[in-house]
Formats: C-alpha cells, structure tokens, sequence
C-alpha cells in the first residue's frame, strides 16, 4: 500500500512532508507535490504533517478522489525527487481551503 496527495494540494505545495519522508518518496510539479508509489513505504509519518491534509493512504482515498491514486503515479515517473522543505507557493493560504482544484494543476 502506498500513500496518495490529493487534490487539496494543488495550488499551495506546503513541503512540510517532505522533511519527514524517510525514503525521499515525494516528486515535485510546478504547483503540487506527488508520491511515487513505488517508493514510499506506507510509513504515515507524512500524513500529519501536512497543514491542509492533503495526504491519505491509499485505502482512504475518498471517492471523489480516487482519480488522484492513478494521478500520483503517472506524474511521480517525470518529476524530480524534492528531499528538502521550501516556501509554500505565494498565494498558498488564499488556495488552501477550496477545493476541486484539479484544472488548477500544472504538469
């Protein structure tokens, strides 16, 4: 099993997780953050660390979400590794609370 971002992290990429991720599992897009299932090890140790709760395991990914398991995996082969916290995208508290931010999404 793995972990899954979801949509709610479109548009803010808090990197709070990042800094805890034992395997560096993360990939890093333009305006969002993905884990590469094929790495991460079902740890957990990202999940409350994320300011908007954007990460669930697998298993938890809620309905209208489930788009984002296949997402995660398909962007996590062309991004590169992020293995250090940054600054949240500058209008990342104006975004944080809204959702269906997935036309947000830059590839």
């Amino acid at each position: 099993m793995t972990h899954v971002v979801l949509e709610s992290c479109i548009r803010c990429k808090y990197t709070d997780c990042v800094d805890v991720c034992p395997v560096d599992c993360f990939r890093e897009g333009p305006n969002f953050l993905t884990i590469d299932p094929d790495e991460c090890i079902d740890c957990a140790v990202c999940i409350p660390e994320c300011p908007v709760n954007a990460i669930v395991s697998e298993e938890d990914v809620p309905g209208d979400q489930q788009h984002m398991i296949k997402l995660n995996a398909d962007l996590a082969k062309n991004w590169k590794s992020i293995t250090r916290r940054k600054e949240p995208l500058p209008d990342a508290e104006e975004w944080k609370d809204r959702t269906g931010k997935l036309d947000e999404l830059i590839r």
